[in-house]
């Protein structure tokens, strides 16, 4: 294959500190219908060995009926399916995470749909170029129902300062 000219290049990647507002919000797609395979393999791979996730005659009898997708694995999926459009290639770190709640159960079956709210963006006082981003990430199954919820605090790039930086240049 040789070179094209004038060809346009696109590269997926997450948003810039300096493109994300307060107030605005990210529809992420597709969304992820969470199998029994998939809650099996998680709860084992983390060693959580809850029967509400593993036992279906045992989970049957308890008061929701059936065995319920594992939080931790509904918790991940939220954050996942939020890193194309908000923090692919543009994040410096992930910070923390709080007021994680989870409403409603997640069933063998149910699809995740996921949106993100930019809650605050501020500059560092501390990282030139760089500043935190906390967002908050709300969860619903295919019935509209929300599932989950997160706040989240990522430290982001700005754009230019990303660039300096992969380009070896230090960043004053």
């Amino acid at each position: 294959m040789g070179e094209q000219t004038g060809a346009r290049r696109f590269e997926q990647r997450g948003r810039y500190l300096d493109e994300l507002e307060a107030g605005d919000v990210y529809v992420h797609s597709p969304g992820r219908t969470m199998t029994e395979t998939d809650n099996v393999l998680f709860t084992t791979m983390t060693m959580n060995t809850q029967a509400l996730h593993l036992d279906a005659a045992w989970s049957a009898k308890q008061p929701l009926g059936a065995r319920l997708v594992n939080s931790m694995f509904t918790l991940a999926t939220l954050v996942g399916q939020s890193v194309a459009q908000v923090t692919q290639g543009t994040i410096v770190a992930q910070l923390g995470l709080s007021d994680i709640r989870f409403p409603a159960p997640l069933f063998h079956g149910d699809t995740l749909y996921t949106e993100t709210e930019i809650v605050e963006v501020r500059p560092s006082s501390s990282r030139p170029g760089q500043g935190v981003v906390t967002m908050r990430h709300t969860g619903r199954n295919q019935d509209g129902t929300v599932v989950a919820e997160a706040t989240r605090s990522c430290l982001m790039w700005e754009r230019a300062a990303h660039e300096k930086a992969l380009a070896g240049e230090v960043l004053a």
